[in-house]
């Protein structure tokens, strides 16, 4: 087998929770069609209009236990009762077919991927601000105080994780951030920014 291109990259897309990165995802996929995105694996039950294999392989608990025990997950971690993954196989085929692939996962995803991919290149999506962030999170629904509280608790911890990741992009544009991460995916080893260097600007 030849060797893998140099451009063939593995990109980490992280951030708080309400930056909008499934948003930037799905704008990577509207106006870069051929970037390969990674579909998660998940325990839960499928949302309306979600379908298997496109939004994630929904799966029962028991092959996702399978998953972990014959190393066929990447990362995996748990929210709110249930588990989600990135399934290895594919990953190793994209890459090892001289392609860049894209995952998007949350915080301790990316922290195994670290541990695990050591050559890859994790991206931290950032707000324009943290007033912004508060009001994309407020803006989810009506929930109790409290629970608005530990929410941005846990966002403000995830925004000070920044400094792990080698490049922070800030979603000030939803089109600019997902040209940007579509750069970076295909940019050489020798391009990539130094760790904690920001395109876009820095959140306040």
């Amino acid at each position: 087998m030849a060797p893998p291109s140099p451009s063939a990259r593995l990109t980490v897309l992280s951030g708080p929770s309400g930056v909008g990165k499934g948003t930037v995802v799905a704008e990577v996929r509207r106006r870069h069609p051929e970037v390969w995105v990674s579909v998660s694996v998940t325990t839960r039950a499928p949302r309306p209009g979600e379908v298997d294999g496109e939004h994630y392989w929904f799966v029962d608990a028991e092959y996702f236990d399978w998953l972990i025990a014959n190393g066929g997950l990447l990362e995996w971690a748990e929210y709110a009762g249930n588990r989600y993954g990135t399934p290895k196989a594919p990953v190793d085929e994209q890459l090892a077919a001289g392609s860049p692939a894209l995952l998007e996962i949350e915080l301790q995803g990316a922290r195994q991927v670290r541990e695990r991919a050591p050559d890859a290149q994790l991206v931290f999506l950032a707000p324009p601000s943290w007033g912004e962030l508060v009001s994309r999170l407020a803006g989810r629904g009506t929930e109790h105080p409290e629970v608005q509280s530990r929410r941005l608790a846990l966002a403000q911890a995830e925004l000070d994780s920044s400094g792990e990741f080698d490049v922070v992009v800030v979603n000030d544009d939803v089109a600019r951030a997902a040209d940007e991460l579509v750069r970076l995916l295909t940019a050489p080893p020798s391009g990539l920014p130094s760790s904690g260097s920001t395109a876009g600007g820095a959140p306040e």
